[in-house]
């Protein structure tokens, strides 16, 4: 059974190339950069290996504690579990337990990710070359470590999707799971002052790293090389302990979710029909009606809005006398633009309606962008104004208007077109959250970068006279700053609206297709 499960992962990364081009694409960029990554580790590894013992084992136990912490937690917050063997999908077969989770745990490790991490920490066990005895126990804590990377990770994510079964607890958890990562750089600023960490306060959190689940496994070779063998045995006992216990919970929560499949449950607080009773019963107030429901109840573009606080109170700590808050604003203005990139995606296959109905595609993407700015343009204004205030400087509340404004505008332009050419697969409401899609991330990557891009060139007009006025402090300037945003931003927001309807037309059945395909 293990081995059928791992022929079955190859299987179907086999079939997902032969399906799309973006696929071979997307292997041939992980490829390339999963072997630039190995190469740094491993470069890296050669030249730590001839430097002292100490410094050997303060690299290893740093650079590995980070590998097993990225493994256990990258997956929560970004690209999720791997989808092409979910265990959901096997509810309904009779494998028994224990090959299920061996096949499950071998099968993570195919792929770019696995194979990456495979040879790195080889790479770092081979630093203890010179001491035969530290190589080996190397080499074994190696196999020790790879472990704790793959069963952690699948311990962690499906634990989480057990406890996030439900939405509202999902959209709590996603902004509390993003705080710490978002928060990280201040603390260490405030921690070095600005500088570099000192070389005491790198051996003191190696010292601690060794004594956790983390980093206990890459301490052992050098407390062989050491011959401190009492603290290698320590030690090795808890990389040990860590695996047993992430393999024990990870055992238990499959047990619970292939029994219990996590569900949504139905509300049933709704009465009425929301906003379709406020707007008019025409198709662009049946449009605005719609995205304004998910705007109000979707998770997926709730957590633009939810991160904004937070960024603005990072923004505010990190710089000298909060003078960076000044770009919250035009932060959020993008991000909220930028947030209806993905709608024909977020609709699923619910986007028949849309084809299926005399839906002129200006209409439908018009509808999108009022849903979207009667959220965005208050909010946008709001934190504009109070930037300004709250760093004692009110005369530049023109032109930051005038970026902040205009950056929206200019990003609900660029998502109307950007979103009427590409689709990628996404989380459907209720899914796991942490279950990536396969083929997302290419196509998800190319149209994020040439959208940023194109919004970054587009909004340089505004962008440099704010800078100038703010600096300056011209109020002429910031004015000047003000009028350039909103005309340019509406112009554009009016082309991308126009350009936008003319390509869903003519795309709208390919991107049901798509989107078919994916379900």
């Amino acid at each position: 059974m293990v081995a059928h499960l791992l022929r079955l992962k190859l299987t179907l990364l086999r079939n997902s190339l032969r399906r799309s081009p973006w696929q071979v694409v997307g292997l041939a960029v992980a490829v390339l950069y999963g072997l630039g990554a190995l190469a740094g580790v491993v470069i890296g590894m050669a030249v730590v290996s001839v430097q002292e013992p100490d410094i050997r084992g303060l690299v290893v136990v740093l650079l590995g504690s980070l590998l097993v912490l990225g493994w256990w937690v990258v997956p929560l917050l970004a690209f999720g579990l791997d989808a092409t063997i979910d265990p959901a999908r096997f509810v309904t077969f009779a494998i028994p337990r224990r090959s299920l989770l061996t096949g499950l745990a071998l099968a993570g490790v195919v792929g770019v990710p696995g194979v990456v991490t495979l040879v790195s920490v080889l790479a770092m066990a081979g630093v203890w070359w010179r001491t035969p005895a530290a190589l080996v126990a190397g080499i074994v804590c190696a196999v020790v470590a790879l472990a704790t990377c793959v069963l952690g990770s699948r311990a962690t994510t499906s634990l989480a999707s057990g406890l996030l079964a439900g939405r509202r607890f999902r959209e709590v958890m996603a902004a509390v799971a993003v705080l710490p990562i978002i928060v990280i750089g201040p603390v260490l600023g405030r921690l070095t002052d600005g500088g570099l960490p000192s070389a005491a306060t790198v051996e003191q959190l190696a010292d601690v790293l060794a004594w956790t689940p983390f980093g206990a496994v890459w301490a052992v070779p050098g407390d062989v090389a050491a011959g401190q063998w009492g603290l290698a045995a320590a030690r090795f006992a808890i990389a040990l302990a860590t695996v047993a216990v992430v393999a024990v919970v990870w055992d238990r929560a499959l047990a619970h979710a292939l029994v219990n499949p996590a569900h949504e449950k139905a509300s049933g607080k709704g009465h009425g029909l929301g906003w379709f009773d406020r707007l008019p019963a025409t198709p662009l107030g049946a449009v605005t009606a719609r995205c304004l429901t998910y705007w109000a109840r979707d998770p997926r573009y709730a957590l633009a809005v939810a991160v904004v606080p937070v960024l603005a109170i990072v923004l505010y700590v990190v710089s000298p006398g909060g003078a960076l808050v000044l770009l919250i604003a035009p932060i959020t203005g993008y991000l909220m633009g930028w947030g209806i990139s993905a709608d024909v995606a977020y609709d699923g296959t619910a986007f028949w309606t849309h084809v299926a109905t005399p839906l002129r595609g200006h209409v439908d993407r018009l509808g999108r962008v009022l849903a979207a700015g009667a959220i965005a343009l208050p909010t946008v204004t709001l934190l504009a104004v109070g930037a300004a205030v709250l760093t004692g400087d009110p005369s530049a509340v023109p032109a930051l208007l005038g970026v902040s404004l205009g950056v929206l505008l200019t990003s609900l332009g660029v998502s109307s077109v950007l979103s009427a050419l590409v689709v990628y697969p996404v989380q459907l409401p209720g899914e796991n959250p942490f279950q990536s899609k396969q083929g997302a991330s290419t196509a998800a990557v190319v149209s994020q970068l040439a959208g940023s891009l194109a919004i970054m060139v587009l909004c340089l007009p505004e962008g440099l006279l704010a800078l100038m006025a703010i600096r300056s402090g011209s109020a002429a300037l910031g004015w000047v700053a003000l009028a350039v945003g909103l005309v340019l931003g509406a112009l554009l927001l009016a082309i991308g609206v126009r350009l936008g309807g003319r390509t869903l037309d003519r795309t709208a059945p390919d991107l049901l297709r798509r989107i078919v395909a994916f379900a």
